[in-house]
């Protein structure tokens, strides 16, 4: 386990973080460029070693309810690649929503429209078919005869 100082070190070779004092002794390295109302990247970075690092939802970290990681336990090179990772994630527009069309040789159209969690066909306003995965709704539009328009 990295001592507080060690971790301090890391951290602070961040040069996109801005450290903000809190409470009983604690630490906040906060992210002023995120593109979100989050801006805490570590948070609550204790004396004894215990801190968070924000991830949101990325899927290679377990985080808890409020996208937050525990990194009491980390080495100096999963410390520095998880804050990197947060800024990333901080600092990234999100993927704009998937709204393509999708057209047959009869010159027939259909929508595939990603609505979380579903992605849904629709011909027009009504909805055709609703599926829990991208791969599942392209599969269904590829038997049906339809290509991506470009």
């Amino acid at each position: 386990m990295l001592t507080f100082e060690q971790k301090l070190e890391v951290i602070e070779a961040f040069p996109e973080l801005t450290r903000k004092e809190v409470s009983m002794k604690r630490v906040n390295f906060q992210f002023e460029e995120s593109l979100y109302d989050k801006k805490n990247v570590v948070y609550h970075l204790h004396p004894n070693g215990n801190g968070f690092v924000f991830v949101g939802d990325l899927p290679h970290y377990e985080a808890d309810s409020r996208g937050l990681v525990n990194i009491r336990d980390f080495s100096e090179s999963q410390l520095r690649s998880i804050i990197a990772d947060s800024i990333d994630y901080l600092g990234q527009e999100p993927e704009p929503p998937y709204d393509k069309r999708w057209t047959n040789r009869e010159g027939e159209k259909l929508d595939l429209v990603y609505e979380e969690p579903f992605w849904n066909i629709y011909t027009g306003k009504n909805l055709e078919e609703s599926f829990g995965t991208f791969d599942d709704a392209e599969d269904y539009l590829l038997d049906q005869g339809f290509s991506e328009r470009k």
